[in-house]
């Protein structure tokens, strides 16, 4: 075994390992800050979508959890708080000092803690990029400590995850909406993405033979760039700069959570020593562990035989955009923004003192931190921080505000005054008591031309299109009631 060990050794990769694995425990360490400040009023006992509910119409088998043992508040903040601290050693490296067995016990704990949320985490985190980040912590965990050269089916498995994230994504354009045949996806997306950050105002008034470069340059690099991925060096790093180079273009100018940051931090792994002489990694580590490297193969082999679900979503007209094949999201498929939408609806919350509000009420509406609002405000860069409201509150938008029941009980939180709920915004007009009534006002927004920007200093123009939801208050019960209805039945 000592020298299979040898033959799969990729010293030429140690640095690459080293860099990863850092990065990775970074974007770790955010996902596992954003569950301690947001998982409470989001899914908490109290949340918007309670976990305790929520477990009992799941099993274990379906989605594995901690939970399932016991759920409390305490314990959700013991979890993302255990995988915080477990993280932030990993991006210091102490694991990586001690032993492959530190890694792997460190990396299958990080996997386990963020799993155990993910699986309970419902539509707040039903986002492809918690797959990805729970698949590649899984894949580190076999990639050994600092000392040691990696053994090259590891790094296999990490560059087969960025083909199935890059080359899942290329084909779901292509199949999907016209505009990325037609090249002109890009005409619309900086204004209609779901969180504009603060060069995407400037990104939509690029010229238009530069949307045609984006969309061609997105199609070479996820269509034809990751096959480079498997080749010899220097073609592997080529193709990984592709990534890295499209991605950090992504990070300009949006706010995508932590999926940019990931993808280039899957692209590192790719990355020949040479070009990371400059990090503090072994320069001669030793071939490996034994034991490491048939873990490693036997990983390896499951991973080949699972990888015939995505590669037979790939190869199939009816390819699924995000979707694992199993509850332990792993070897799964990924895709974004297969369909662009051309307008911007933008849903704003707004309450009154009135608790029976008239023509003469004076309204006044709920900020949120990272969605446009205020057209005056410019677009904030909160990623690789994912604002979870925000983004479901985009998503909110494309059909009628009264089709998701968290948004009728985020209104009736609002009319109680929730103290949890209301640190989920940037602004709450009412912070002494709460509102007498609440509307949700759907709006039509569009970027600002360079000439009514310098006019009125406005990033965004907007027109109100009609309410989603009629002034509603709170009956004595709890419920939402539509002010003015006789009958005062709860609105559904």
């Amino acid at each position: 075994m000592e020298q299979v060990t040898e033959w799969l050794a990729a010293p030429d990769l140690a640095a690459a390992r080293w860099l990863f694995t850092r990065a990775l425990a970074a974007i770790y360490a955010i996902a596992f800050c954003n569950a301690l400040l947001q998982f409470r009023p989001l899914l908490g006992a109290d949340g918007l979508l309670p976990v305790p509910r929520h477990l009992r119409h799941v099993s274990f088998r379906e989605q594995p959890s901690l939970f399932h043992l016991r759920y409390s508040d305490g314990l959700a903040m013991a979890v993302a708080g255990s995988g915080l601290v477990l993280a932030l050693l990993l991006v210091a490296g102490l694991p990586q000092r001690l032993s492959s067995a530190a890694v792997l016990l460190a990396w299958l704990l990080v996997y386990a803690l963020y799993l155990s949320i993910v699986n309970v985490g419902q539509i707040w985190y039903a986002f492809g990029w918690e797959s990805i980040l729970l698949e590649a912590g899984f894949f580190a965990a076999f990639l050994g400590a600092d000392d040691v050269a990696p053994s090259r089916p590891a790094m296999l498995l990490l560059a087969w995850l960025l083909f199935r994230v890059e080359f899942g994504a290329g084909l779901i354009k292509l199949r999907g909406d016209s505009c990325w045949r037609d090249l002109t996806c890009l005409d619309y997306h900086h204004e209609t993405q779901p969180l504009p950050g603060p060069f995407s105002w400037y990104a939509h008034h690029l010229p238009r033979w530069w949307h045609l470069v984006e969309v061609v340059g997105n199609h070479i690099t996820q269509l034809v760039m990751p096959f480079g991925l498997f080749a010899p060096q220097p073609i592997a790093s080529i193709a990984a700069a592709a990534v890295i180079l499209t991605q950090g273009w992504l990070v300009l100018t949006g706010n995508f959570a932590w999926l940019n940051a990931l993808t280039i931090t899957l692209a590192t792994a790719a990355l020949d020593d040479g070009l990371l002489r400059w990090l503090p990694a072994p320069s001669e580590p030793a071939p490996g562990d034994a034991w490491l490297t048939a873990v490693v193969l036997v990983v390896f082999a499951w991973v080949l035989v699972l990888s015939r679900h995505p590669v037979r979503n790939m190869l199939s007209r009816t390819q699924k955009m995000n979707a694992s094949f199993n509850p332990f999201h792993l070897v799964g498929t990924y895709g974004a923004f297969g369909s662009i939408t051309r307008r911007r609806d933008e849903l704003v919350i707004e309450g009154t003192r009135d608790r029976v509000p008239g023509p003469d009420s004076t309204w006044h509406a709920y900020e949120l931190k990272g969605k446009p609002g205020d057209p005056r405000r410019r677009p904030r860069q909160v990623a690789p921080y994912h604002l979870r409201l925000d983004w479901l509150m985009w998503f909110a938008a494309l059909s009628h505000a009264t089709a998701h029941g968290w948004l009728l009980e985020l209104v009736r939180r609002l009319l109680e005054g929730d103290r949890l709920v209301r640190r989920l915004l940037r602004h709450d007009p009412f912070p002494d008591r709460p509102p007498g009534a609440v509307r949700i006002v759907r709006y039509r927004y569009r970027y600002t031309t360079r000439e009514e920007r310098r006019e009125t200093g406005c990033w965004w123009h907007r027109r109100r299109i009609g309410e989603d939801l009629p002034p509603v208050t709170r009956s004595p019960q709890g419920h939402l009631v539509e002010v003015g209805r006789r009958d005062r039945q709860p609105w559904s």
